[in-house]
């Protein structure tokens, strides 16, 4: 799918219904497995990790996270069907005992154990949790987004390269010290 396709389905996501709909930040798009195993690695994901994936989907890289890497993990999403969905994909993984999943909105999640937190939100759904990200991170989180930026925020790293579909990724890596700088 391209980039421009992408863009268009995950802003469909972002359309709030007149009738009062919870607004999404993105459509559920599932991330690649071979882009997961590389968004973890550039975290440098060990074993000491809570990983918080927002927008979490069907589970995918929290039970990665798990499994590849004995990390915890953490995924916010609020679709009760994909929360069930994870929750039954990590039962069958072998890691139920370190993940968990939770039907709640992002934007009002509690993140204050996440020593790594992972995004595959639009850029403007990311910038909307610029405020919560800086409040309740602690110094030496991790944040990794794929295919879009924090708004402004500098990535200390940012990794393209092209997946096994042949589709161009993009990563985007952030060290929080305590500030986000622009």
């Amino acid at each position: 799918m391209g980039r421009t396709v992408l863009a268009g389905l995950l802003a469909i996501g972002l359309a709030a219904s007149s009738s009062g709909q919870t607004r999404t930040l993105a459509p559920y798009v599932p991330t690649p497995d071979d882009v997961v195993a590389r968004m973890l690695r550039l975290a440098k994901v060990g074993p000491t990790d809570v990983v918080y994936d927002l927008g979490s989907g069907d589970g995918r890289i929290v039970i990665a996270a798990a499994r590849e890497f004995g990390a915890r993990g953490v995924g916010i999403e609020i679709d009760p069907a994909l929360v069930a969905k994870a929750t039954a994909a990590a039962a069958a993984a072998g890691v139920a005992d370190r993940v968990t999943f939770r039907a709640e909105d992002v934007r009002t999640a509690t993140l204050a154990d996440a020593t790594v937190v992972t995004l595959y939100l639009l850029a403007a759904s990311n910038v909307t949790l610029r405020p919560m990200l800086t409040k309740q991170l602690r110094a030496g989180t991790r944040i990794v987004a794929h295919d879009f930026p924090i708004g402004t925020w500098q990535p200390d790293v940012v990794d393209t390269f092209t997946d096994g579909a042949g589709r161009t990724r993009t990563l985007f890596l952030w060290n929080f010290d305590g500030v986000f700088r622009p």
